[in-house]
């Protein structure tokens, strides 16, 4: 008979697709070291249940305009910052599989934002990749840069949208249909992929301009309005990197 240290080093190195195998061959081993292992590979089981249903329910607006050959998702990250780009995403999802933990960025941990990233980048269909800088912002205001950061990305996408899924906006100056969903990033894989590619991409930007500029805390706050960089500009003024239409009431 295995040991209980064996049977836990067993289910470790076991691949999920053979998880039920691994229960079916331990149901009937009473140890209480064994049935705690088969408990936790019970819960791997049920967790990915639930996360493929709620992924099945992302895919909901994918499904309902699937008679279009290319469906586009489009959101922003950044427009609250004082310092940095906003920038947009655009992502088609392929239709033939379904990617899980898609969700909006903001509910996702940093390494699970990275795992998805490298998992969208290499299987979307294409990816478009916009953004419109502090100096941008600051000359035609933060919506009209957002737009024009989802335009952008929107071009650079290797094939044409015949529709897109946006997060609760109505992109001007695009000819494709569009659909702008309340609250998308949540409810549209395609939409949640975007913002994760948006974002991901944003806060290593951000990372960079804290080596670049230090004192300020990029890497942590991402140039929102913290606290202690809210301080920083007071105490050691702007970088070249702050949107002046956004800092006024922190200078002298």
């Amino acid at each position: 008979m295995k040991s209980i240290v064996e049977i836990k080093k067993e289910y470790e190195q076991t691949p999920f697709e053979e998880v039920p195998a691994f229960i079916d061959l331990y149901a009937s081993d009473e140890r209480a070291g064994v049935v705690s292992i088969l408990k936790k590979a019970k819960k791997q089981i049920d967790d990915y249940e639930k996360e493929l249903a709620r992924t099945q329910k992302m895919y909901a607006f994918e499904n309902e305009y699937a008679t279009y050959s290319y469906i586009c998702g489009i959101d922003e990250v950044g427009r609250g910052p004082l310092a940095g780009p906003v920038v947009a995403g655009a992502v088609i999802l392929p239709k033939d599989y379904q990617i899980l933990y898609l969700n909006d960025s903001k509910q996702l941990s940093a390494k699970k934002r990275e795992e998805l990233y490298d998992k969208i980048m290499s299987e979307a269909v294409s990816v478009g990749i916009g953004m419109a800088d502090h100096q941008r912002i600051d000359e035609i205001n933060i919506l009209q840069a957002t737009y024009e950061a989802m335009r952008q990305a929107v071009t650079k996408l290797s094939v044409s949208p015949d529709i897109l899924l946006n997060d609760a906006v109505t992109i001007p100056q695009l000819k494709m249909k569009q659909v702008p969903i309340i609250k998308g990033d949540a409810k549209s894989a395609s939409i949640a992929a975007a913002s994760i590619v948006a974002k991901v991409t944003r806060d290593r930007m951000m990372v960079e301009f804290d080596a670049i500029y230090p004192g300020y805390g990029f890497a942590s706050n991402k140039g929102y309005g913290s606290a202690d960089h809210i301080e920083a500009i007071k105490k050691m003024g702007p970088t070249p990197i702050h949107r002046r239409s956004f800092i006024g009431n922190f200078l002298p």
